[in-house]
């Protein structure tokens, strides 16, 4: 019963303690502002790291002298800390996380967790009890331990360098044009860097989805729809189908077309030029009514206008924009180290080199599919094979516990 009380005691000293580091942090947060990361970086974040590790030796060896430390080699102190990291987690997931970029950081900033100062400072108690538990089952080292130790140590490696490795983290956008090269990009405040790789935009083409039509509110502009059909998508084989109260017959569709104005109507040509919009031919009939309705339906380009087709006062037939079903990117790239790699990106498709990760990011949107341009997204963060490193250690802990355990019922057999 008095171990028990013991570590009821410690757990509501760990709880409270963590209260006062989340109260130190909101402090923080009122008075200094969000976490600066760019105030961090390389080696700034290096020299932390090591003055971390160095705190937490001096502390293992004299630990026998201070009875904190002693304790934050318990489960209270675990414990304790886990239930404000996932408290602090589960406000991170049920709140909308907005770009740090944004000067609005929300309620307290916890619209901004990654900066936020409880946030941090609580992820740096569970990591500072990590390390000393780690500590204490590397010295004395036994065989046995080794499981517990791979697991700890690599959760211990992955937090450490994901949080401090966040500071050298680049990100930047590249806009590119067929034919030409461009070896400058972006970072979210606007500031062109140069980087250790060129790349030359040979082609960039759009696979689509069929054309689709609907039908639009004449006042709002928003689409009008049953529980039966919003869209007829215009697929090879569809010649007609229903749309609320209209049946609707489709006699031409023309992917590449261009209108052509007659005396008292436009037409619709095919025509393979830039700029060639997608058009149909649509006869609508009111089922109630029998109001017949027929003329070009089309989406329109950044060259021509679209078209729809009036029903009533109310409704119209319009044909919006297709969406892209996939786009790719062919490249030349040239790297500093004098690597010359041809490759296709396409979204969730990157390119690695180098360190670096290219990303498929976006396209000339007002142009679509024929869009003469490309922009890429570059990623690069120096830190992430150590959270693999990390991540790894803990797959590992976890193949030594299965064989052990696995080992020992065979003893017992």
């Amino acid at each position: 019963m008095l171990i028990q009380a013991i570590k009821s005691r410690n757990l509501v000293f760990g709880l409270l303690f963590g209260a006062g580091i989340v109260l130190i942090g909101l402090f923080l947060q009122l008075t200094v502002g969000a976490i600066e990361w760019t105030c961090i970086t390389y080696p700034i974040n290096i020299c932390l790291v090591i003055f971390f590790l160095i705190l937490l030796v001096i502390g293992y060896i004299f630990r026998a002298r201070i009875r904190f430390v002693r304790w934050m080699g318990q489960y209270p102190a675990a414990i304790s800390a886990l239930a404000w990291v996932i408290f602090l987690t589960l406000i991170l997931g049920l709140t909308k996380q907005i770009p740090e970029d944004q000067s609005e950081n929300g309620i307290w900033g916890i619209s901004s967790m990654l900066s936020f100062w409880p946030f941090f400072l609580v992820y740096c108690w569970l990591a500072s009890i990590l390390g000393m538990v780690v500590l204490s089952h590397l010295f004395p080292f036994r065989w046995r331990h080794l499981p517990f130790i791979f697991n700890h140590l690599g959760l211990f490696v992955a937090m450490v360098s994901a949080t401090l490795g966040n500071a050298d983290v680049k990100q930047l956008t590249m806009n590119v044009h067929v034919g030409q090269s461009e070896w400058r990009g972006l970072d979210k405040d606007g500031i062109v860097h140069d980087l250790p790789l060129k790349i030359c935009l040979k082609k960039f083409s759009i696979d689509e989805y069929p054309p689709k039509l609907t039908i639009v509110s004449n006042k709002t502009g928003k689409v009008l729809f049953d529980k039966k059909s919003q869209n007829l998508s215009l697929e090879k084989s569809v010649t007609q189908g229903a749309l609320l109260q209209w049946e609707i017959q489709v006699s031409n569709v023309i992917l590449n077309a261009a209108p052509v104005e007659l005396a008292d109507s436009i037409n619709y040509i095919k025509w393979f030029s830039s700029g060639a919009t997608n058009a149909a031919y649509v006869k609508a009939t009111n089922s109630f009514t029998k109001v017949h309705k027929e003329g070009w339906v089309s989406s329109g380009s950044f060259l021509f206008p679209y078209q729809a087709l009036l029903l009533d006062s109310v409704s119209s037939i319009v044909m919006p924009g297709r969406e892209p079903k996939r786009y790719s990117s062919e490249i030349e790239l040239f790297t500093q180290s004098g690597k010359k790699v041809n490759a296709e990106i396409e979204v969730n498709k990157p390119l690695k080199i180098d360190g670096w990760k290219i990303y498929q990011y976006g396209y000339d949107e007002e142009k679509g599919r024929w869009s003469d341009s490309s922009i890429f997204q570059f990623v690069y963060d120096p830190w992430l094979p150590v959270v693999y490193a990390g991540i790894y250690m803990m797959m590992a802990g976890a193949v030594c516990m299965f064989a052990i355990s696995g080992k020992r019922k065979e003893e017992r057999k």
